[in-house]
């Protein structure tokens, strides 16, 4: 017989013996609320209020247990995650720290989960005595860098009312052996100040704290000795809220209580520049690949700044409840904003938009985005889990237009593996959903009369029809084709362009008639009958549906000489003065009146129609030219303007 107690020991009773054969001790941090036997085999599972399940065996030689397998998360609530690495590879791991000051690792793609330990004041004691009292308090916050994580610790944590900085190796997957401190917060005047924010540089050699006092320090990641501080004698007049590394190691931005970002070089620990916002500073977050930094204010308000240019680029405004956490998509063009009013928003960077919004249950106290783009990583007050979100428009796409200012946010439900069935029904129905607002909306043809519309063609349908004959001849193949011995059956056709069944035995005799009508010796194709109908619409897209060589064929085929007419390759030439003057498909026109004019050049020449018909439509085409170009022409010398202005005031 196996008991379990209320302090985590588990006793394994000779029931005919009535004696205690062994115990386990401290099998779980709290009571053992389960114990399951395998029948048959030497097995046993246990759990615990510690969320954690163990498999144990029974092969000791004195008949005791050991642990076999594990599975197991957090005990008490996490408060920060984050997915580890800048890469596909090493991102698929969520690194994550909560109020049981243990930090975990989970995988996103296998059903592996790590713990690196609990933060405790004296390892070795609380390793082999178990003593609760030497676990330090929850961890708050943590940042980590894969630059030297071989070589020593590669990350850091602050503790919550602590000023006492701990380092971690994700490498070994362990604490580290530094405990990061400054000599100051040992006397009277700062004994009670706290560690409030930290960051390490690009290059893992640094760890940057900031303080509630106003400090900050910047220690070495290797020795733990304390390598300077910014600002004299403090950075800030208020608190350090947050601050950020660059990613070349030129220079760390801070946010102080007070409202101000304040840019400091590394090299002298000099203040370079103070940014005043109008409100307080509650978040930061860097995308260091584009140096934009994401700044949360206590007015429930985001300001996006460029650290390079050191300027305000974006306000963003939404959330009615405290900000809780942001962060940047991997390519930037993204910002992901959680807050106490229990809604996650998305945010179109370019055009400063909320294009996404969702209420969940429970309010969302940490975000992070991995570095693919695929997945969300989220955790919640009072809950145990970590919840991941995938990003829809890697499945099909989605047409994200600017949310309304008075857009009421529909409430989801937390990924949960009990509500899956529930899950798939809701995600089918907000599928369906999607479909039809994208149904509702039909973009116009032409936007705008000012625009000129692309055909969007492949460059094989239009760019190459004046090197048809080159390709044919590169083409050409160096054998005849061989005729096979035994051809298949297959469905007689009708020569000639269209592809037509050959019509049956009873079709040819209710058609046998020696009489023929006038229209059956017409030799114009659907497209030249469309052309001579006035149909341009129609027969531009007719032409823009055939390849090369169909275009070709038709094209040739408005010649009198094989069957048009004079009126037909005049009407074509109406049909492209007809397309410039809308200002649509402007790029497969073009191409269609090059090949046009290559393959009918001497018969213009000689028809003073047609002739005059091409001068009228080339001060059309030039208008519609010289337009283009010119909109082109003009940004291309804004961009290198503005570029090298930005380079200049650098």
């Amino acid at each position: 017989m196996v008991t379990g107690s209320e302090i985590g020991h588990l006793a394994l009773w000779d029931l005919k013996e009535r004696k205690l054969l062994s115990q386990v001790r401290f099998v779980h941090r709290g009571l053992v609320a389960g114990l399951e036997c395998l029948p048959g085999e030497p097995l046993m599972i246990t759990s615990s209020p510690d969320n954690s399940l163990k498999m144990w065996i029974f092969d000791l030689p004195d008949g005791g247990a050991r642990l076999l397998k594990l599975v197991e998360g957090h005990s008490a609530p996490p408060l920060c995650a984050r997915f580890y690495g800048s890469t596909k590879v090493l991102g698929d791991n969520v690194i994550t720290a909560g109020e049981d000051s243990s930090v975990m690792c989970f995988s996103t793609v296998a059903d592996i989960n790590k713990n690196f330990g609990f933060a405790s004041y004296n390892r070795k004691s609380f390793k082999r005595l178990n003593d609760k009292t030497q676990i330090m308090p929850a961890i708050t916050r943590f940042a980590f860098e894969t630059t030297k994580e071989r070589i020593w610790d590669g990350a850091a944590a602050i503790h919550y009312g602590h000023s006492l900085v701990t380092t971690w190796s994700f490498y070994s997957q362990t604490m580290g052996e530094h405990k990061l401190q400054h000599e100051r917060f040992k006397e009277e005047t700062y004994r009670h100040c706290v560690a409030t924010c930290l960051d390490l540089t690009a290059c893992g050699n640094f760890v940057i704290i900031g303080y509630d006092s106003g400090h900050i320090d910047k220690y070495n990641m290797q020795s733990g000795q304390h390598r300077g501080s910014f600002g004299n004698p403090v950075a800030h007049v208020g608190g350090v809220q947050d601050l950020a590394a660059d990613g070349i190691n030129m220079f760390v931005v801070s946010g102080g209580q007070e409202g101000d970002l304040k840019w400091w070089r590394m090299r002298d620990s000099s203040c370079i520049k103070t940014l005043s916002l109008d409100e307080s500073i509650s978040k930061m977050f860097l995308h260091r690949d584009s140096g934009l930094l994401g700044v949360a204010l206590e007015d429930w308000s985001i300001q996006v700044v460029d650290v390079d240019t050191k300027c305000v680029v974006r306000k963003l405004y939404g959330h009615h409840n405290q900000l809780t956490d942001i962060a940047f998509s991997p390519d930037s063009k993204w910002l992901i904003s959680s807050s106490m009013d229990k809604t996650i928003r998305t945010w179109d960077i370019p055009s400063g938009a909320c294009v996404d919004c969702f209420a969940v249950p429970i309010p969302c106290t940490s975000i992070a985005v991995s570095p693919s783009g695929d997945f969300l990583a989220t955790v919640h007050t009072d809950q145990l889990g970590v919840y991941l979100w995938s990003n829809k428009a890697l499945f099909h796409h989605l047409s994200l237009r600017p949310l309304t200012s008075d857009h009421q946010a529909t409430t989801v439900c937390l990924p949960s593996a009990g509500a899956a069935e529930f899950q798939v029904a809701e995600a089918e129905e907000a599928v369906e959903d999607t479909k039809d607002e994208d149904e509702e909306y039909i973009s116009p043809q032409q936007i705008s009369e000012e625009l000129i519309t692309l055909a969007m063609l492949p460059t094989s349908r239009w760019l190459n029809l004046l090197s048809l004959d080159v390709i044919r001849k590169r083409n050409k193949p160096i054998e005849p084709p061989k005729v096979p011995k035994s051809a298949p059956f297959f469905i007689p056709t009708v020569p000639g362009l269209e592809f037509k069944f050959a019509p049956t035995e009873t079709e040819k005799s209710a058609t046998n008639s020696k009489v023929k009508p006038v229209k059956s010796f017409e030799v114009l194709t659907d497209f030249g009958k469309k052309l001579k109908a006035g149909e341009y619409e129609s027969a531009l897209k007719m032409l823009m549906d055939q390849g090369p060589s169909g275009v070709e064929v038709e094209i040739r085929g408005l010649d009198p000489d094989v069957g048009g007419s004079e009126e037909v390759m005049i009407q074509f030439l109406e049909m492209v003065r007809w397309a410039l003057t809308m200002q649509c498909n402007f790029e497969a026109v073009q191409g269609y009146l090059g090949l046009f004019l290559k393959l009918h050049a001497n018969y213009i020449m000689d028809n003073s129609a047609v002739s005059e018909k091409c001068e009228e439509l080339y001060a059309v085409q030039g208008k519609a030219w010289h337009k283009i170009r010119d909109s082109m022409d003009q940004t291309l010398s804004l961009v290198s303007y503005f570029k090298n202005a930005a380079l200049i005031s650098y």
